[in-house]
């Protein structure tokens, strides 16, 4: 009998421990770094909220600090180059903590480490014009509003 109540010990911890493996899917992929790079063209889901998989549990590759989509005026094309700065002060004020440039899908992400909340972004698209954010961000997940509750991220 001791035996047995071993072996079902054993099958226990084992069985335990293949799903705890199972659970952990993903905890790890905030390890890898994931940059959007200007010309770049392996980004994709353009509009949607990035950081739905890319984050601790998700399936994307790394965890996005900030990330979204840019499109040109009309709102349905995205543009193909261009820069989101993050400032601690509204319209270019402040300090400069962060730049992430949007690739060739209109699509910027990083898994760089800063805190976007309380920063003011601009983006800078491929004419040099530049579009602010009045308010401060309390996310960097920027398609969790923009398409959704509010007007399209864009440039013209």
């Amino acid at each position: 009998m001791k035996k047995l109540n071993g072996i079902l010990g054993l099958v226990f911890v084992g069985a335990t421990f293949a799903l705890s493996l199972n659970s952990c899917k993903g905890t790890f992929a905030c390890h890898e770094d994931n940059i959007s790079a200007a010309g770049a063209d392996d980004s994709h889901n353009k509009g949607q909220n990035c950081m739905v998989c890319h984050q601790a549990k998700g399936e994307g590759k790394g965890c996005f600090i900030a990330a979204g989509t840019v499109y040109d005026m009309g709102m349905t094309n995205t543009v193909s180059s261009g820069k989101v700065d993050f400032y601690t002060g509204p319209n270019e004020t402040g300090t400069l903590k962060q730049t992430v440039m949007i690739d060739s899908k209109g699509n910027f992400y990083t898994t760089a480490q800063f805190n976007p909340e309380g920063l003011y972004p601009v983006v800078t698209g491929p004419t040099g014009n530049k579009k602010m954010m009045g308010s401060s961000l309390s996310t960097g997940a920027c398609n969790s509003c923009h398409g959704s509750s509010t007007d399209k991220l864009w440039v013209d």
